[in-house]
């Protein structure tokens, strides 16, 4: 197991905050958006995901492009490559069926 699936075990397996981040990345890779477009589509506080993206760029899983404001999040280069990785580790979750 290398760093990145470690780091990727702890945001999508090991937290409670993970089945959001699980439905943000997904969100975020079927189409670049910006945190209220996340926020609208998920259904979730703008705060929320304010705080969910910080995460994510924190730990390098999330680019963001653009001005402070609007800026535009997508996966990154280090995550698109381990996307089936994620999807594993996401389905050993036991709240996995069709929750995230």
């Amino acid at each position: 197991m290398d760093d990145v699936e470690r780091l990727l075990w702890w945001l999508v397996q090991g937290s409670a905050g993970a089945p959001t981040r699980v439905r943000m990345l997904r969100a975020i890779r079927a189409q670049p958006r910006n945190a209220q477009q996340l926020a609208d589509v998920l259904g979730l506080d703008y705060s929320t995901v304010r705080h969910h993206l910080k995460v994510l760029v924190a730990n390098r899983l999330v680019e963001a492009a653009g001005e402070r404001y609007g800026q535009v999040y997508f996966l990154s280069s280090a995550l698109e490559g381990r996307w089936p990785v994620l999807e594993r580790i996401v389905a050993r979750r036991p709240s996995a069926e069709g929750r995230t």
